[in-house]
C-alpha cells in the first residue's frame, strides 16, 4: 500500500509539470487586462489537435510541430486579444460571456475538422516506461514535459523579473496609468502577455497529445482547471501557480488510486473550495503576485 501511495504521488508531481503551462497562461493574461480568458483550455487543445494531425498526416513528431503549434495557437490569442480590447465597458463580464462564447466556438471547430473520436500518439518513445529505484514507475513523456514545464515556469519567471519587457508587464498589471506614464505601451504590453499565453498553451497542448488522450470535450475541463490552479495560487502568483498544480495533479492522483476515477474533477473542485474557505486571496495571496 505504501508503495501505491509513493507511485501515485509521484504520478502527480508529473502532471503538476504540464498543469503548471495551462494555469500560467490564464493567470497572465488575468494579471495585466484582468480579464478572465474562458477560451484558454481550447486554446490548449487546439495546440494538441495540431500536434496530432503533424503526426497522423504528416509523420512528423509532435516535438518537430511544437514551433507551427505555437504560431497557430499565439496567432489565435492574439485574435482574442483584438476582440477582448474593443470591449469599453464592463471588461470584467463582458469579457468572460465573449471568451466563453470564442470557446464553444473553437470546440466545434475541433469537433467540425477533427470529429469527436479520442485521440493519443502511436510514437512508441513518448510511451515507453521508466523505473525509477525499482518502484516508481513513469514514462519518457510524461519526464520530458515534467522537465519542460519546470523550465518554461522558470523562464518565464526570469523574463518577468530581469527584462525591461517583463517589468513593464509587471507595471502594467501593478498600476496601468502610472506604468503609462512612465512611457510603457500598454496596448503592445497586453499583446505580448496574450502571445506568451499562446506559448504556453502550445506547448501544454503538445503535453497532453503525447502524455494522454484528447477529445473535442476536453477543452472546458482545461479552462476550468487552470482557474482552480490560478485561483489556489493567487491570481498572478508563478510560484503560487506550481504549487497549485502540484496540488491539484496529487489530489487527483491519490483520488484515483484509493478511491475511484469518477470522483477526480470532484477531489480538485473540493480542494479548491476548502483553500477558498481557509484563504481567499489564495496560498500566495497579494505579497506573491508576479503582478
Amino acid at each position: 500500500m505504501f508503495e501505491l501511495i509513493l507511485q501515485s504521488l509521484f504520478s502527480g508531481l508529473l502532471a503538476s509539470g504540464y498543469y503548471a503551462l495551462i494555469a500560467l497562461g490564464l493567470a497572465l493574461v488575468f494579471g495585466t487586462m484582468r480579464v478572465i480568458n474562458l477560451a484558454h483550455g481550447e486554446m490548449v487543445l487546439l495546440g494538441a489537435y495540431i500536434a496530432y494531425t503533424a503526426e497522423s498526416r504528416f509523420g512528423v513528431n509532435p516535438l518537430l510541430a511544437i514551433p507551427l503549434t505555437i504560431v497557430v495557437v499565439c496567432a489565435t490569442s492574439v485574435a482574442v486579444y483584438a476582440l477582448v480590447s474593443r470591449i469599453r465597458q464592463d471588461r470584467e463580464l463582458n469579457s468572460l460571456i465573449l471568451t466563453f462564447g470564442i470557446g464553444i466556438v473553437l470546440t466545434n471547430f475541433v469537433l467540425t475538422v477533427w470529429s469527436p473520436n479520442i485521440r493519443s500518439t502511436s510514437i512508441a518513445w513518448f510511451n515507453a516506461p521508466i523505473l525509477i529505484a525499482d518502484t516508481l514507475f513513469t514514462t519518457n513523456s510524461q519526464m520530458l514535459f515534467f522537465a519542460v514545464g519546470l523550465l518554461l515556469t522558470a523562464a518565464l519567471w526570469w523574463w518577468l523579473t530581469h527584462t525591461w519587457r517583463g517589468r513593464s508587464l509587471r507595471a502594467i498589471a501593478s498600476h496601468r496609468d502610472a506604468a503609462v506614464l512612465m512611457g510603457v505601451d500598454p496596448r503592445a504590453t497586453e499583446i505580448l502577455a496574450f502571445v506568451i499565453a499562446g506559448l504556453m498553451a502550445a506547448v501544454a497542448g503538445t503535453a497532453i497529445f503525447v502524455v494522454a488522450v484528447i477529445q473535442p470535450e476536453l477543452g472546458h475541463n482545461l479552462t476550468v482547471k487552470a482557474f482552480v490552479i490560478a485561483v489556489l495560487a493567487g491570481m498572478g502568483s508563478i510560484p503560487g501557480v506550481v504549487l497549485g498544480a502540484v496540488l491539484i495533479g496529487v489530489t487527483e492522483s491519490l483520488t484515483v488510486t484509493l478511491f475511484s476515477s469518477a470522483l477526480q474533477e470532484l477531489a480538485g473542485m473540493t480542494l479548491f473550495l476548502i483553500v477558498l474557505l481557509v484563504r481567499p486571496s489564495g496560498l500566495f495571496g497579494a505579497r506573491g503576485r508576479m503582478a
